[in-house]
């Protein structure tokens, strides 16, 4: 073995390696049940980042972990067209070289596009190889391939046909630079400095008015009402009265309802239907028209009268204007709302109506709401559970068209001579009057085929083997901040066209943050390129640092010091094997070896891998894959290299016998072991090292995981105490100032005869680790009252150290510590008895003082003991 691990020599050639040999290909066993996960699809522009590095990791985790447990494990990999985020990329290509996409028209466009998407758009794929992911790539789907496009337009024919798609006209979530109605998740919302206009509305034949709060005056040109609660007894006497609309001089009318908020500012709103979600809904209720004043640009319309054509912003200042020339203004305050923006072009969205293509929610949510109720899907942590649920039943109608080009088209298409609309799968174009028939020129959302992931990847709507065999799925791995607006949609679905829950299980994991809490962010200027990471570090560093000390559902903080840790641990891991691999290579006799010829080091050490073997299991499988690492990390760096190593070091200087052999064997028994569990987390490291130990294996990849084979439970606990009591004998000598050079003899009082043989098994590292000239088995403790008494469980044992020790110089040290250490602790009793000091200073200083006095008073008494044991 190389005497570092050079993860950019190895891990590129590795994982081409397990490609070639169909290792992360899954054979069919109908005999076994298999474990599935379909990866959440990235967008084809994207680029990877510390998010996907976390979702990316936590993935192959379960699928290695699977695999090596023997389970037919599948893991579908792909990507998602991302219709709005690649349609930007493409028309900013095209700006660049004086072209639009209406200048060379749709099908061009979309050439464009798909010769932009076999360009870039494998760019993520090779990352995610760079991370390790070990996902069959063979069965890559990208969400407008001919599978998935089948099972879109096979999903929308039918459930138009069961009445649940419909088309009409609703607020959506409009962008007027890209010119499309987008998405929630596509609306990045940010904390924006505002104004509140308050506006009168004269009551009509009065000389009275009602007052109207607004950050958007602009759109008083839209409204059509005013409401107020038909419990406020300040506007009783008003419902069903006119108010006259300023500017616009109309009448339109006080109506009562429900939605208003009698404590909330005057208790009286506008009601602008058209640009406005609630209001779109108030109006409903009220049949009120709805007029939209803004073109599909941002500008007003040929229904605002003087402010046609000016933007919505520049009309809002000119309006404002207008009021307070007018005496319409009541006051205007300062206010702070959170302001909705596309998040691609971040233009600040527009509550729009829009004739749109939407998909009823009511009936389609009540199974879903059921699957997760009974435990058919449970949430990994459970908490999570309530942001479905509260998404679920507050649901409203899906927006599922786009005024896009890049995306799948709508199959709706209108003919030329009647008003029928026809939903085909096929493209047809001529209509049953004669007519010619013209499709729908929108896309549908990207979560419409999104929504099909899990079902649409295995061959639905077709009844394939491997549909038949890995659907329903097993766990889904993604974000919280998706939940609401990806995880339902495909539980719907699949529900809706399969019968079944998508996955059993969905594990939720927090998103990356930087050192002090932050959202990573271009702004901000705190995002890390995990590929950086990989180049610097490894994989294996990078996903051990996102993987330690993390729990379900909590965000994780990347710290340098962190991915410096990481490697340290690999570096460690490494030696450790090396050292090892030194003895496997004069040695060709381990298949031999009896478990009579175990020394009780040996057992000890195997006992705590059984233990550490149910520890990992049982925590993966409990989806707490951070604590099933930490037990990893301890195991190998405490257990193993920092105690196992060193004792069995005197039996390896021999090279040869029985002790020799039965050494050589327990390491490499124990760490193959060990790093088959370590593989899911570190799988590059591991399968470096597993090549270079004895066993039958090609790969780790093709090994089983460890099963719990031998305990050894009387020479465990006996080893525990002698590891004990060399710790105790360590911290004696570290306190007292005692040189490992001077070495002691010490007296060894038993209180079990049985247990001898297992101490003098030990000795020889007794001696070497705890620096003992000699060990004297005797029967009773009298004779050794001036010796330090260690006292253990099985044995207590008297060491002299007076002639390590100066006494003469060691007395004046210790008084000379005493008196610093008495100073110090006055001086903190002194502060905490003034009074001034008491009542003013800041509750964390008085904290600190008090620490303080506990700290100091702890250290005096240590002192004074070992002074007394010294005398």
């Amino acid at each position: 073995m190389e005497n570092k691990f050079m993860p950019l020599d190895i891990e590129n050639k590795m994982y081409k390696k397990w490609e070639d040999k169909g290792y992360f290909k899954c054979k069919i066993d109908k005999n076994k049940k298999p474990f599935t996960i379909v990866m959440p699809p990235p967008n084809v522009t994207g680029k990877l980042h510390m998010g996907h590095a976390l979702d990316q990791t936590v993935q192959d985790i379960f699928i290695r972990y699977n695999r090596l447990k023997g389970v037919p494990t599948l893991w579908i990999p792909g990507t998602d067209h991302a219709s709005i985020a690649t349609e930007v990329k493409v028309v900013e290509k095209l700006k660049n070289i004086g072209i639009t996409k209406d200048m060379i028209g749709r099908e061009k466009f979309l050439e464009e596009t798909w010769n932009w998407k076999n360009e870039y758009g494998n760019e993520i794929k090779q990352q995610i190889m760079k991370i390790g992911s070990s996902c069959d790539w063979e069965k890559e789907r990208f969400t407008m391939d001919e599978m998935c496009s089948i099972a879109v337009l096979e999903s929308f024919e039918r459930l138009y046909n069961k009445g649940y798609i419909y088309r009409g006209q609703r607020i959506v979530n409009w962008c007027p630079h890209c010119k499309t109605s987008i998405s929630e998740t596509e609306v990045d919302y940010e904390e924006s400095a505002s104004k509140l206009w308050y506006i009168r509305y004269m009551i009509e034949d009065s000389n009275d008015y009602l007052v109207v709060a607004t950050t958007r005056p602009e759109t008083i040109l839209g409204d059509t009402a005013v409401a107020v609660n038909p419990k406020d007894d300040r506007y009783k006497h008003l419902i069903g009265k006119n108010v006259i609309l300023p500017l616009v001089n109309k009448r339109i009318p006080v109506i009562a309802d429900d939605y208003v908020e009698v404590d909330f500012g005057t208790g009286v709103v506008k009601i602008t239907p058209a640009h406005d979600p609630n209001d779109f809904l108030v109006g409903e209720r009220h049949n009120l028209e709805r007029i939209n004043i803004l073109n599909e640009d941002g500008t007003l319309n040929n229904k605002t009268g003087k402010y046609m054509g000016q933007d919505r912003f520049e009309a809002r200042k000119n309006i404002v204007n207008d009021l307070q020339i007018i005496n319409n203004i009541d006051k205007i305050e300062d206010y702070t709302n959170n302001v909705g923006s596309c998040y691609r072009c971040h233009t600040v969205i527009e509550p729009y109506l829009s004739l749109q293509w939407f998909v009823k929610m009511s009936e389609l949510v009540k199974p879903a709401l059921e699957a997760v109720r009974n435990g058919d899907i449970t949430f990994v942590p459970k908490r999570f559970e309530k942001t479905y649920f509260n998404w679920m039943e507050n649901i409203q109608d899906w927006c599922i068209s786009r005024q896009l080009w890049w995306g799948h088209r709508v199959p709706a298409y209108y003919c030329n001579k009647c008003d029928k609309v026809t939903i085909s799968k096929e493209n047809i174009i001529k209509c049953t009057c004669g007519g010619i028939l013209k499709q729908d020129e929108d896309c549908l959302d990207t979560w419409f085929s999104s929504a099909l992931w899990p079902f649409s990847i295995l061959g639905w709507p077709n009844k394939t083997e491997d549909l038949e065999y890995f659907y329903p799925t097993s766990t889904l791995v993604t974000g919280y901040d998706i939940i609401t607006f990806w995880v339902s949609k495909m539980i719907f679905s699949g529900l809706e066209f399969t019968g079944m829950a998508p996955f059993k299980h969905v594990y939720i994991h927090g998103i990356v943050r930087d050192s002090i809490g932050r959202k990573m962010s271009k702004s901000l200027g705190n995002g890390i390129d995990p590929l950086e990471v990989i180049n610097t570090y490894g994989a294996d560093a990078l996903r051990f640092s996102l993987i330690q000390n993390t729990s379900p559902g909590n965000d994780v903080r990347y710290i340098s010091e962190k991915i410096e840790s990481s490697r340290n641990f690999v570096n460690k891991l490494w030696n450790a094997a090396r050292f090892v691999n030194i003895y496997l290579e004069a040695n060709n006799s381990l298949d031999n070896l009896e478990v009579i010829d175990f020394k009780p080091e040996d057992m000890w050490i195997i006992t705590k891998l059984n233990e550490l073997i149910k520890n990992v299991t049982d925590n993966t499988d409990k989806f707490e894959i951070g604590i099933a690492l930490n037990s990893l990390y301890n195991f190998i760096w405490s257990d193993f290299c920092d105690w196992y190593i060193e004792m069995v070091k005197p039996r390896l200087y021999k090279e040869e016998g029985t002790e020799f052999i039965s050494a050589v064997f327990t390491l490499n028994y124990v760490l193959g072991e060990t790093v088959k569990m370590l593989h899911p987390y570190m799988p590059f490291v591991t399968e470096e090292i597993y090549l270079n130990l004895k066993h039958n294996d090609e790969s780790i990849m093709v090994s089983t995981y460890p099963e719990i084979k031998y305990i050894f439970k009387d020479e465990y606990k006996i080893i525990e105490n002698i590891m004990e009591y060399i710790k105790q004998v360590r911290n004696y000598r570290s306190e007292s100032n005692i040189a490992n050079s001077k070495k002691i003899d010490s007296k060894i009082l038993l209180k079990d005869n049985t247990n001898k043989d297992i101490l003098l098994q030990s000795e020889e590292y007794i001696k070497k680790l705890a620096y003992i000239q000699d060990i004297e088995y005797v029967s009773g403790n009298k004779g050794y009252e001036e010796y330090s008494a260690f006292h253990l469980e099985y044995f207590d044992s008297f060491l002299d150290f007076s002639l390590a020790v100066n006494k003469d110089e060691e007395i004046a040290k210790l008084n000379e510590e005493i008196i610093k250490i008495t100073s110090e602790l006055n001086r903190a009793i002194g502060m905490l008895s003034r009074e001034s000091f008491v009542s003013k200073a800041p509750k964390k200083l008085i904290d600190e003082e008090k620490d303080k006095v506990t700290k100091y008073t702890e250290m005096l008494d240590k002192v004074k003991e070992r002074l007394s044991q010294i005398k």
